[in-house]
């Protein structure tokens, strides 16, 4: 797994009018260093939803804390609210957002369970991908009975909790845990205020479809088992009903998209329209409600860029502007990425470096700490010539007389905008690299397991300040077969661009590898030591050979 790995936890607590517990949880979850989202507590339903996200081991740390103080501080005995609920952390879901599996998101979840259930005496009950059985899949079969019967279904043997004592704890109830997909909360505007156009809608592109009736009597047809026959919809995995909102004034379809692997948000949103225009119906727009991954847009943004045959070879921002705009998500409020899109919520306090301007990261390399140093330049360097190769790639996809070869430019610049983004991300980790070689030298060593200990972490965080910069090689000498494609058959007026991001490609691996060799001159094993120069070595005169042969061909080209 990833360190750039993130998870999204989304427990439900049984407490929303008494803002000083939601608080102490939101404290509990903030004080394990990560950051809370969204809160959003329900009066009514005396309920709280606290959305956070961060890496699995984070977060994992946080969900504990929280239940922890959720059941320290709700009592389940004097608990009245409209939702059902069978605990003071009712429901604790794992969500994987990037570079982490289903399975690898299941393990934590049961790291979650266990702990929870040894140390706060809760039974646990795990759910969804995480579920031990088919009948513990679902939380509403588990949850069935709420805390007030949970007393005597727990004890039979069918209902034993996975982890935690197999009785109820009458102070917090007992809590479910496991992994689900994103579920994203996704509305459909029509140019209509009757709810029964909206439903017509919903019911075409629903999973769950609309019921079978007898043409002639209008009669709801069924088989042989008395189960209502179903028509279904054209979207799976996605549930749906027409509403309307006063506020708006108009009618919605809104929808719960379930798995956006199976349906993502711009097929939902499509699938809406077409159905609406068989009524003479207009999709005026749509909202996304709570937080969304941010590939769920990037989809969508490459979605119609193909529709339109123009180049998907753009930044990330470029595809989320053009996904906004063409399912017109600003219709009903604005939606602001920076505070909808949960990687572009975290992504400011991981990546400091790459969301600096170039004067500011130009100033900071040049202050006098010694980070970022030159393999974040190095990293730097590589993206710039990722990105000069992609300009020449979007140039040549634009230009007249190419369209036939849409398909390869096309792929050349989404494959170049993806090296470039990576190689931005290891900038910041390049530092990170080099600052946990600091924060080992600084450990303790009076004694001599501690001598021992701290010896052991400066050899593991230089090992992780060597590799970083090979994955800089490694990602860069990527770039140069597209470099040398848009030299020999790209738009001819930018053969110069592509051969300057050439001599980028080179100066990052020659600066790279340098920082691999400085890096590799401190280990003990000198096998080891020997294998990294050797390796560093060979990287340069793979790149010095093929960065020759494009600027031989940009020069016989100019020429």
């Amino acid at each position: 797994m990833k360190s750039s790995a993130i998870v999204e936890c989304v427990p439900n607590f049984s407490e929303g009018r008494d803002l000083s517990i939601i608080s102490a949880i939101e404290k509990s979850i903030t004080s394990s260093g990560v950051s809370v989202l969204n809160t959003d507590p329900g009066k009514s339903t005396n309920r709280t939803v606290i959305t956070f996200a961060g890496h699995p081991d984070q977060v994992i740390e946080a969900a504990f804390q929280a239940i922890k103080t959720a059941s320290e501080l709700i009592n389940m005995r004097n608990h009245k609210g409209e939702h059902p609920r069978m605990g003071a952390t009712d429901v604790c879901p794992i969500i994987p957002i990037r570079d982490i599996s289903i399975e690898e998101a299941i393990e934590y979840s049961k790291k979650l369970a266990e702990r929870v259930g040894k140390e706060l005496n809760i039974p646990i009950y795990l759910y969804e991908y995480s579920a031990t059985s088919s009948q513990r899949k679902n939380l509403a079969d588990i949850r069935s009975g709420e805390y007030e019967g949970f007393s005597e279904k727990i004890k039979l043997p069918e209902w034993k909790p996975d982890y935690g004592p197999q009785e109820l704890n009458l102070n917090s109830g007992a809590t479910v845990i496991g992994v689900r997909d994103f579920l994203i909360a996704y509305n459909v505007n029509l140019n209509t205020n009757s709810v029964s156009l909206a439903n017509e809608v919903a019911f075409d592109i629903r999973e769950n479809g609309r019921p079978q009736r007898d043409p002639k009597t209008n009669k709801l047809l069924k088989d042989s088992t008395g189960e209502g026959l179903r028509t279904p919809g054209s979207c799976p995995s996605v549930k749906a009903i027409g509403w309307y909102i006063d506020e708006y004034r108009y009618a919605q379809v809104s929808m719960n998209l379930t798995n956006m692997s199976i349906t993502p948000l711009h097929t939902a949103f499509e699938e809406c329209r077409k159905s609406a225009e068989k009524r003479g119906l207009i999709v005026t727009g749509s909202e996304l409600v709570g937080l969304v991954p941010k590939k769920a847009l990037l989809d969508a943004g490459l979605y119609f860029l193909q529709k339109q045959k123009r180049s998907c070879g753009v930044p990330d921002s470029e595809l989320i502007h053009i996904a906004i705009q063409s399912i017109g998500l600003n219709a009903s409020s604005e939606f602001i990425p920076s505070k909808r899109i949960i990687e572009d919520m975290l992504e400011e306090k991981n990546n400091p470096l790459i969301n600096l301007t170039l004067e500011k990261f130009a100033n900071e390399t040049a202050s006098d700490s010694p980070a970022p140093g030159g393999g974040s330049v190095s990293a730097y360097l590589a993206s710039l010539g990722a990105s000069l190769s992609t300009m020449v790639a979007n140039l040549s996809i634009h230009k007249k007389g190419y369209e036939d070869r849409y398909e390869e430019f096309n792929s050349a610049a989404m494959k170049g905008i993806s090296l470039s983004t990576q190689l931005l991300h290891l900038v910041d980790e390049d530092t990170k690299a080099f600052n946990l070689i600091m924060d080992a030298f600084r450990l303790p060593k009076t004694s001599v397991e501690e001598k021992r200990a701290r010896k052991k972490a400066i050899q593991a965080a230089t090992i992780t300040a060597i590799e970083v910069p090979i994955k800089t090689i490694e990602t860069a000498l990527q770039i140069l077969p597209i470099t040398e494609l848009m030299v020999k058959q790209g738009n001819p007026n930018s053969i110069s661009d592509a051969g300057v991001g050439a001599l980028c490609i080179e100066a990052a691996v020659k600066g790279a590898a340098l920082n691999v060799k400085i890096n590799a001159a401190t280990l003990d094993d000198v096998e080891l030591k020997k294998m990294y120069f050797e390796k560093a070595d060979k990287f340069i005169e793979a790149c010095i050979l093929s960065c020759k042969t494009i600027i031989d061909e940009v020069n016989r080209n100019i020429i």
